[in-house]
């Protein structure tokens, strides 16, 4: 068992111990972040005089062999180790020798697993804004070709006013850029370095934070070395932001879900991404959207977890703290792979205009619009309000929309009613005529659109 602390130990710990202490089943996803860390460190070691320029050339050139190692497979991380950090070190000495027992000098693990995990979740966060930003890119192009395409919106899941597929998407958009604007104040606030803070009250040796905060492109060190190696808010923080990201996509899923349905029939999901049924031969199961609905559990117990196992634990750092990364690591997977997928989806998606358009007309979304005609032709609201809800009556006693019903049908509940009544529910003025910005008319939304047009150019 390969480990950093043995001196003050008279026997080896128990092997069932051990394993359980050990995190380098996990911990080694970021042996990367790891050895640049320890990169950085000696360079900084080096320019304050700890280590001569020819002790950082070896341990450097060292360090790089190994991540070259590890990542053809010319090495492989074993569990004889009890974490990434005394891998590292240790493969560092064979190849060296007693120079790559320097590399340690004027730091603790506690404060290099705070610098590994943070330096991982940054990258990560990198990497997940990207994959939002296509999301986002692909529910733009849907906005764009669907500006007059007329489906139902809907209250309590009940068809309410007619709206556009774009104003309906548009809505994801506006949730997804929330997203990506949180998921920045995470990495602007987390992006402070704590290596140098030692085990909990730094370190005797001349350190150069600032500068060792500087190669590894943070804004700065941290000022407190006890909350430096005790923090894992920012692992709260992107779990709190990934579980509003995996609720969002879930949100929309049971939308797709919905419109897929055969009762419904607003969209077909692309092959690629269906699969089928092993005893019914006509099924197209939208499993991708369902997946990503049952993997937003997934995530919201890791916040919980993470959430739960700080609430006790005093300052500096207790091993407690281990248990950010295994749920975390599995959190960020999760949402990762639902992203993409679910962009995927979406990006092949095809929509039924025609039924869409249907859909709405039967459901009555242009009621409120017939009862606004009436107030625009003298009738008090609140009985043009009961005067529409006659005529809804009655179209559903004929299994017709409000489009389809006679003008003498209309003219026996109200003499208001003149044969520019179906111009005033038609779905295209219905939606046109709301154009205050944020509505789903077509100044309203083209507006928008060139919002997002620049928003999206502008992301880094």
């Amino acid at each position: 068992m390969a480990q950093l602390w043995g001196g003050r130990f008279t026997k080896e710990t128990d092997q069932l111990v051990y394993n359980f202490n050990a995190s380098i089943s996990f911990d080694q996803k970021f042996y990367k972040q790891d050895i640049r860390g320890s990169i950085a460190h000696v360079t900084m070691l080096a320019s304050v005089g700890v280590l001569t320029e020819e002790e950082r050339d070896q341990i450097i050139d060292g360090l790089k062999g190994i991540s070259k190692d590890i990542q053809t497979g010319a090495v492989e991380i074993t569990s004889e180790y009890e974490d990434i950090h005394s891998f590292v070190e240790a493969n560092l000495i064979d190849r060296i020798g007693d120079v790559g027992k320097k590399l340690h000098t004027g730091r603790s693990r506690n404060d290099q697993v705070a610098l590994d995990m943070k330096l991982y979740t940054r990258d990560e966060i990198v990497d997940i804004k990207y994959l939002l930003k296509e999301l986002m890119e692909t529910l733009h192009r849907i906005m764009k070709e669907h500006i007059d395409t007329f489906m139902p919106g809907f209250t309590h899941l009940q068809k309410a006013q007619p709206v556009t597929l774009a104003h309906h998407v548009g809505a994801y958009m506006e949730m997804f850029k929330r997203d990506y604007s949180r998921l920045t104040d995470i990495y602007d606030r987390m992006n402070y370095c704590p290596l140098g803070a030692g085990a909990l009250a730094g370190t005797t040796y001349p350190l150069d934070r600032e500068q060792t905060a500087s190669l590894l492109n943070f804004y700065g060190p941290t000022l407190n070395s006890m909350d430096s190696v005790s923090d894992r808010d920012y692992v709260i923080e992107l779990l709190s932001a990934l579980s509003t990201i995996m609720m969002h996509l879930s949100r929309f899923s049971e939308e797709v879900i919905i419109w897929n349905s055969n009762e419904y029939k607003f969209v077909s999901i692309d092959d690629g991404f269906s699969t089928g049924s092993s005893i019914m031969p006509q099924k197209k199961n939208p499993d991708i959207a369902e997946l990503v609905r049952g993997k937003t559990g997934r995530v919201y117990g890791a916040l919980t977890s993470i959430l739960t196992t700080m609430k006790g634990i005093p300052l500096a750092y207790n091993k407690d703290m281990q248990e950010d990364k295994e749920l975390t690591f599995d959190a960020i997977d999760t949402v990762k792979g639902c992203i993409s997928l679910f962009n995927g989806m979406m990006n092949t998606m095809t929509f039924n205009k025609p039924q869409m358009e249907k859909s709405a007309k039967h459901g009555f979304t242009n009621a409120t619009d017939a009862a606004d005609y009436l107030v625009n032709h003298g009738v008090p609201f609140r009985d043009a309000h009961g005067i529409v809800g006659q005529l809804v009556l009655l179209c559903l006693d004929k299994h017709i929309s409000l489009d389809e019903l006679p003008l003498d049908e209309y003219q026996k509940i109200s003499p208001a009613f003149e044969e520019d009544i179906y111009d005033a529910i038609s779905m295209k003025t219905c939606v046109e005529k709301r154009n205050t910005i944020g509505a789903p008319g077509r100044d309203a939304m083209k507006k928008v659109i060139a919002i997002n047009d620049t928003y999206l150019a502008n992301l880094k």
